[in-house]
This record gives C-alpha cells, structure tokens and sequence, in this order.
C-alpha cells in the first residue's frame, strides 16, 4: 500500500512504485471523489505507486496540474511515459497491467455487471454530485435532499441490493473488494457526511466498505489534511 504520511515503509514502498513506473497524481483527500477511486483501488490491491498530491482551488492548481496533463483534472496516472487522465481508464490499465491481482470479478457475468454499475457511477448521478459534494471531515446531516438528489440514492440502494442479491451473501458487491467498491466508496463517505439512512444490510455494507483497511488509510489521509475550501466547508442554508 501506498500513502506519502502514513506508511512505516515508506522508502521501500517508494522503491518499488519507481521501479514499477506508477506515479499518481491526485487532489485533497478531504474533496476530490474521483482520486479517490483509484487510490483506493491501487491501495487495496497492493499496487505500488508514488503519491503526487495537488491542492484543489488555489491560484497554482491549474498550473500544477498541467505539470503532468493537459486535461487539468485530477486524478492522473504516470506510467513511465504513458499518460491515463481518467479514473475509470485508470482502473481499467491497471487491471490490464496486473491481471494476477483480479481487480474485477473472476465470473464473467459478474465482471460485465461490475463494469456496468462503475460505468453508471462514472457518468451518472449529477444530482448527487451538485447537491451531496464529499467532505470527508465535514457533518452536514439531512442537507442535500432536492428531488434529485433523492432520486440517485434511491437508484445507488437498487445497484447495492441487485450486487448484493445477484451474487449472494457477500461482504461487498461481488464478494471481494473490487473496482467497483472503490467506485463507491466516495459515495459511502457522502451518505457518512450527510447521514443517509440506508435499510439494515446497506449500511453494513457502506460500514465495510468505510472499515476497508485501503478507504480507511485515505480517510486517515483527509481527517490529516489542513486544507480547508469555503465552498464545500460550509452547506448555505
């Protein structure tokens, strides 16, 4: 696993992201969604890489950013000279690059459903996103809850129990932790932040996916940050 303030062996995991080429960069822990998703996936899965962390909304961000791709968005991956600017490409490469670690499901069926439910994820749920911003440190319970808004938990509850349901028992949504989950985890840190109430067998798994040591070491990393953005600190009334 790879964080740059929380792990003991952090020369040695440095070491290994070198030699394997793998640099990320991302935004606060504390705002950005979308670093979050293959941070916790590459954490999960023990990929090694080296942690760039650009501070969103501040005068440099654009031009930092650019330092490393043109798109000016985070999440970006650096491998060797290869660029990949988008969370769900980035996912996908890596699942590619190390196929011995099963980032996906093992089951076909379940891999296409995984795919599906990370895809809705990635270009969905505007509604969500405009009115529900993560703030990992932030309380803000019962705000957010315009009819949109309303309208994508209900349709993030239906992908949670139709995983659950198609693949049995499981502690997450396809058994083990997968892409998918990371996916989500920005989601369950939304529902914490906002206080959701989700039906009995949805929040134990929102609860797992939050206890998951990788979400647990980048919700470590946010609770750690000083960085502080108006906007999103503070919910208007």
């Amino acid at each position: 696993m790879q964080t740059t303030e929380l792990d003991p062996t952090l020369s040695q995991t440095l070491d290994q992201a070198e030699k394997a080429g793998l640099t990320l960069v991302i935004g606060n822990k504390n705002y950005s969604t979308w670093s979050m998703r293959p941070w916790v996936a590459m954490t999960a899965f023990n990929i090694p890489f080296k942690e760039v962390r650009v501070v969103l909304d501040r005068p440099d961000t654009a031009t930092l950013i650019a330092q490393y791709s043109s798109s000016g968005r985070v999440p970006v991956l650096l491998a060797g000279e290869t660029v990949i600017w988008d969370s769900l490409a980035i996912c996908e490469y890596l699942a590619e690059q190390f196929p011995e670690k099963n980032m996906w499901p093992r089951d076909v069926v379940e891999r296409a459903l995984a795919r599906s439910v990370c895809a809705e994820m990635h270009s969905g749920f505007g509604d969500l996103r405009q009115a529900m911003w993560m703030n990992i440190r932030g309380k803000f319970p019962g705000k957010g809850r315009t009819p949109g808004a309303q309208g994508d938990i209900g349709r993030i509850c239906e992908i949670w129990e139709d995983c659950m349901a198609r693949c049995g028992p499981n502690d997450f949504l396809f058994g083990e932790f997968s892409i998918a989950d990371a996916f989500y985890a920005p989601v369950v840190m939304r529902f914490r932040t906002y206080e959701v109430s989700l039906a009995p067998a949805l929040q134990a798994y929102a609860d797992r996916v939050a206890a998951h040591p990788a979400v647990a070491q980048w919700i470590a990393g946010a609770l750690a940050e000083t960085e502080t953005a108006p906007k999103y600190d503070h919910y208007p009334d």
